[in-house]
């Protein structure tokens, strides 16, 4: 594994910057608050803050099991999972049960695939990393399109921004905890944290405005 290791680094730094490239700035393009100001409009900008950061922490938790094989993976896997189904409840009051169910679903998939990039990884296997790794934002294009057809106010393209962006930040998690950088580890989680309130407040703020009479 320390030998595969360098060339593990090579491939996984080209699928991040190579066969996904970004083009995100910080310009104050994406929301970095949910312009809201009403009870409910607060209450769904939190509700939506705390399953994004459950998302998040989960996330994280999973690689730190996963690649210690820590006794604790299955159910930090099962407890993941389910925050993917809580993030679909919270869209049916305004999209109904068949459009909660299929962002569930997407979302679990998301879990799922990413499952499968950090266990190729882990395990050197460069052809698995580069099949998943494509599979997984391919999973991100069909997230963002099937949002974007929900409400007007969501952009594919800036949907699938954020959401590269999210799968960068897990990469550069996975990517620092293989070199045993606990200090980069760290940062990238922080950074992590940080930019999965963008993808919350996004949906609050598209939410709001598509509904104003709930608001």
């Amino acid at each position: 594994m320390k030998k595969q290791l360098p060339k593990l680094m090579v491939l996984l730094a080209f699928l991040l910057f190579v066969v996904s490239p970004l083009t995100i700035e910080a310009k104050g393009k994406h929301h970095s608050q949910a312009h809201c100001f009403t009870k409910p409009s607060i209450q769904l900008m939190n509700t939506m803050r705390r399953l994004w950061t459950d998302h998040t922490t989960w996330t994280r938790s999973y690689i730190v099991s996963a690649l210690s094989d820590l006794p604790d993976r299955d159910k930090v896997v099962e407890r993941l999972l389910r925050n993917q189904d809580d993030i679909g409840n919270a869209i049916k009051p305004y999209y109904g049960e068949a459009a909660s169910n299929k962002l569930a679903e997407l979302l679990r998939e998301h879990i799922l695939l990413a499952g499968k990039v950090v266990e190729a990884a882990k395990s050197g296997n460069q052809g698995e990393l580069e099949k998943y790794n494509k599979e997984w934002y391919r999973n991100a294009d069909d997230i963002a399109v099937f949002l974007s057809k929900a409400n007007p106010n969501w952009s594919t393209k800036e949907l699938k921004d954020l959401l590269y962006m999210h799968l960068r930040m897990v990469t550069d998690q996975v990517v620092t905890r293989l070199k045993k950088d606990w200090y980069a580890e760290i940062i990238a989680y922080d950074q992590g944290v940080d930019h999965i309130m963008k993808i919350a407040d996004a949906l609050t703020t598209g939410i709001v405005k598509q509904f104003p009479n709930k608001f």
